[in-house]
């Protein structure tokens, strides 16, 4: 078994989609506190600050996800004799790459919506 440390330890795998179900969580409950708190006007559309805060973290969220591809695709270059290794290392880097994608998939409605209709 590899140390948790380790881009070739398997517990990585997933952590790609577990990224994205918690932006996935923290995007709409802040977008769900923030209407409760203080709701933009719906004049405004989808350029309020709501939308800014949320879009920034989303976007934080994506350079996050594909950091982490990244960092795991070089780790599956750095291990072309085992051959193990190497799958779970391009395993996790596709993951974490389609949790980038849907990160921004999921976060497309901010752009052209307002908040809190």
């Amino acid at each position: 078994m590899q140390p948790l440390r380790s881009p070739y330890n398997p517990i990585h795998i997933p952590l790609g989609l577990v990224l994205w179900s918690l932006g996935f969580v923290v995007l709409y409950g802040g977008l769900s506190v923030g209407c409760a708190l203080a709701p933009p006007p719906a004049e405004q559309g989808p350029w309020t600050w709501l939308n800014a805060l949320l879009g920034l973290g989303a976007l934080l969220g994506v350079a996050l996800l594909l950091w982490l591809a990244r960092l795991f695709q070089r780790a599956a270059r750095r291990a072309p004799e085992q051959p193990a290794e190497r799958f779970v290392a391009r395993l996790a880097a596709c993951v974490h790459l389609i949790g980038a994608i849907a990160t921004l998939v999921v976060a497309l409605p901010i752009l052209g919506l307002p908040p809190c209709v």
